[in-house]
């Protein structure tokens, strides 16, 4: 599951205009400036963030943009994700009609040089999206669904913007592998009865070959001498019938 903390923008008009929109995609942008930090944009502090001295985060009337969420570092220099809208009010992102059917969220830029850095926020975006997509039933791969500014503005749904496409090629990323990851990352998440089941198998398996503890090997000896135990699987779990064999043993 996706760590995601929150910080709804409360005072920006955006968030008071309380204008919802049914989900249909999500776009990706990024800020566009040299300072990660999530504070820069997300406010007040709140003992995570850190402090922003000039005060200029986006939690203020008169700020005529608002994402959903934000990726970058907060006070200690860890990567983050934080919410800054409800999922589903309209945002003010795309400069375009993707305002009105998509969640946003902006990836904090730094001096675009930081490979690390970069691929901690990516990782930490694909996992944003891939949550989103199952949350509004949403296809990655399907045109449209999953899309940059950049992406936008080719579609004529938003603004003439060139993020996210002037970093993300810099570290061999592109919006496909973007969307592709987006989908492994969602496959991988999808805990079906088949395949909790093979991992069930798997783990009784290898618990099955462990061997006693030291403490315990006495007492099986004694058990295997009255005929209650082969002594296999000291480790493994015992299901009712076997249990009710051993008992019966006894007597």
């Amino acid at each position: 599951m996706v760590e995601i903390s929150a910080c709804i923008l409360t005072e920006n008009e955006c968030y008071q205009m309380g204008q919802t929109i049914i989900p249909k995609g999500i776009m990706v942008h990024s800020t566009g400036a040299n300072n990660p930090n999530l504070s820069r944009y997300v406010g007040p502090d709140d003992g995570v963030l850190g402090e922003n001295p000039n005060g200029n985060h986006w939690n203020h009337a008169g700020v005529n943009k608002c994402v959903h969420a934000f990726v970058g570092k907060d006070a200690m220099g860890k990567a983050r994700i934080y919410q800054t809208l409800p999922w589903n009010w309209r945002g003010w992102h795309a400069g375009g009609s993707a305002n009105n059917t998509h969640i946003s969220y902006e990836i904090c830029e730094d001096d675009l040089s930081n490979s690390v850095y970069f691929l901690e926020v990516y990782h930490l975006s694909v996992r944003l999206t891939a949550y989103l997509c199952k949350e509004y039933g949403l296809d990655p791969m399907e045109k449209g669904v999953i899309i940059c500014h950049s992406e936008g503005y080719d579609a004529g749904v938003a603004s003439n913007h060139g993020d996210v496409m002037h970093w993300f090629p810099r570290y061999g990323k592109s919006m496909d592998s973007f969307r592709n990851d987006v989908k492994n990352e969602m496959e991988d998440e999808e805990m079906t009865d088949e395949k909790f089941d093979a991992m069930m198998k798997r783990w009784m398996e290898r618990q099955g070959a462990l061997p006693a503890s030291s403490w315990a090997e006495g007492g099986i000896d004694k058990a295997k001498s009255l005929g209650i135990t082969d002594g296999t699987r000291p480790l493994g779990l015992a299901t009712r019938q076997e249990v009710a064999l051993m008992v019966a043993k006894m007597n």
